[in-house]
């Protein structure tokens, strides 16, 4: 995306930021909250790739991971799935306004002040923990036993944090390491196989599924 840069500021959290060029933004199992230059909003975990217009206007940005954005904006992710709400909707309009006030002034410095204001949570721990698992290609059935519960609770536990099941977010991270691959010059084939697809059809369906284009277009972007 033209004009983007992002830098880790916390366990969890990359502060970013875009000249709002348009583009298509790839699911990453990730909550943003997002300054537009007007407001702040609320970008809740895409299932699937979606177009973004940019707007025109610079955009600054915290990606939340592992569970840390539900935690800090006291929010579940489930119920802001593949939606973006202005945060004054969503906490009331005196409390966003004067955060809104202060972000105006100094975007990234009072969004890296958010980042950082409490100590990571329960659930952020739990977070942490299940997104480093998958994101490393673990299997759900054995991330369940590895925690001492079972795949149905895993999936109930992981609905508040990350806005869907760890099956789904399994198959958005090893999406993320294929195109990592890939942008590395590995081929699709050898892709297909590292990351444990049945074949390179099988990964291509995949592609389809959540990017919503071809492995070659894919790479292209």
């Amino acid at each position: 995306m033209d004009g983007y840069r992002e830098r880790r500021v916390a366990p969890g959290v990359v502060l970013w930021s875009s000249a709002g060029a348009p583009g298509t933004i790839l699911p990453d199992g990730c909550l943003d909250l997002i300054w537009n230059g007007r407001g702040l909003v609320v970008a809740g975990p895409d299932g699937a790739a979606r177009s973004n217009d940019g707007g025109g206007r610079r955009h600054v940005g915290l990606r939340f991971s592992h569970g840390r954005g539900p935690a800090l904006l006291g929010l579940r992710a489930d119920e802001l799935r593949d939606t973006t709400v202005a945060l004054d909707a969503l906490w009331g309009d005196a409390r966003a306004r004067e955060l809104a006030e202060r972000v105006a002034d100094d975007p990234a410095g009072v969004l890296l002040g958010v980042a950082t204001a409490t100590p990571p949570s329960a659930d952020e721990r739990f977070g942490a923990r299940v997104f480093g698992a998958l994101a490393r290609g673990s299997d759900v059935a054995g991330l369940a036993d590895d925690l001492g519960t079972t795949p149905r609770t895993l999936h109930r536990r992981c609905l508040p944090v990350f806005g869907f099941g760890p099956q789904h977010l399994g198959r958005i991270l090893r999406l993320q390491r294929a195109l990592a691959r890939a942008r590395e010059g590995t081929p699709w084939a050898d892709v297909a196989a590292a990351e444990g697809f049945a074949d390179q059809p099988h990964l291509a369906r995949e592609v389809r599924a959540l990017a919503g284009t071809t492995p070659t277009g894919l790479l292209a972007r």
